[in-house]
């Protein structure tokens, strides 16, 4: 017979590990599931400044995700790696089934999180991975002295082309707008920064090259005009980075919880979903603010408003 756990948590994002580390403490019997590495978005996140108690002298995604996920260890949080395919979540026993297993809970916390959107120019398939990038501190040192481009205007595009800089010899960032949509602070380093120019009311519209990276048309969102930037020839190749915001991963609930028309995922807030007993934290919930902070709440919340669901079962 499976072991039926208080509360089964899919994902090892800041919400599924502060879910757990609150789940944990209240002592539940809790299990956070997760198919990759520990972190979601923030894994690949070089630099943080704006989380409450970080440590000064730096904080790198992977440093802050590494103590989030020794905390939910901590107390007592089973960690299983594997895929989940399909949801039966309706009724007092929710079921996950996997390519590993099958997993039972009272309830799920869904903390699914988000992915990064597709630049969405012609031929980006075939050139991502060889040459088109959505990591920078994945694929920086790949472009070691070479040319790259970061399309995007918001503060991740402008943080990651900042990062860059310390890999390429010319960063230019790609905006479709005339001015960045990035937080003050930071524009002011990258306008300060040599290395990091500007390319004003532009998109990418198609990019091409031999097997690798190496030529692109761009287009003036104003004019119409088509530009073809292509490589150094000496160095037959540059990269092309894409930071233009994230996508709910939430193709599992399709059809089972209750999403808004862009895919994310609808809470009260208190993070209840359509169904007793499921609920949504993260970057995969409708929500005004995406930050660490705002994940970590939601997941803190979910885990609480979990325990008290189950508390009432057993009355």
């Amino acid at each position: 017979m499976a072991e039926v756990y208080d509360v089964i948590i899919l994902g090892a994002g800041p919400a599924g590990l502060a879910a757990g580390l609150y789940a944990g403490r209240s002592r539940l019997k809790t299990l956070i599931i997760e198919k990759a590495q520990d972190g979601g978005q923030i894994a690949i996140t070089d630099e943080i400044e704006n989380y409450p108690g970080q440590m000064l002298e730096g904080e790198s995604g992977p440093s802050l995700i590494a103590r989030m996920t020794a905390q939910a260890e901590k107390f007592g949080c089973e960690r299983v790696s594997d895929t989940i395919t399909g949801l039966e979540l309706e009724g007092p026993v929710k079921k996950l089934i996997g390519y590993g297993g099958e997993y039972e809970a009272k309830s799920v916390i869904l903390a699914l999180g988000a992915h990064p959107r597709k630049i969405g120019c012609k031929n980006e398939a075939e050139f991502t991975g060889r040459g088109i990038s959505f990591c920078a501190t994945c694929d920086a040192a790949f472009f070691e002295d070479f040319e790259v481009y970061v399309v995007g205007g918001g503060d991740a595009a402008v943080e990651e082309a900042m990062y860059l800089t310390k890999f390429a010899r010319k960063v230019t960032i790609i905006h479709r707008r005339d001015e960045l949509r990035a937080a003050k602070s930071i524009q002011e380093k990258a306008f300060a920064n040599p290395k990091i120019h500007f390319m004003w009311d532009t998109v990418v519209d198609e990019v091409d090259g031999d097997g690798i990276l190496s030529k692109m048309v761009v287009k003036n969102t104003k004019t119409g005009e088509l530009t073809t930037i292509e490589a150094d020839p000496e160095d037959g190749m540059f990269g092309l980075f894409g930071f233009i915001g994230l996508l709910p991963s939430t193709s599992l609930i399709e059809g089972i919880i209750d999403t808004d028309e862009r895919g994310y995922a609808l809470t009260d807030a208190d993070m209840h979903t359509n169904i007793e007993g499921v609920y949504a934290a993260g970057d995969m919930r409708q929500k005004s603010l995406r930050q660490v902070v705002t994940a970590v709440a939601d997941g803190a919340i979910a885990a609480m408003q979990a325990e008290h669901y189950i508390s009432n079962l057993s009355e």
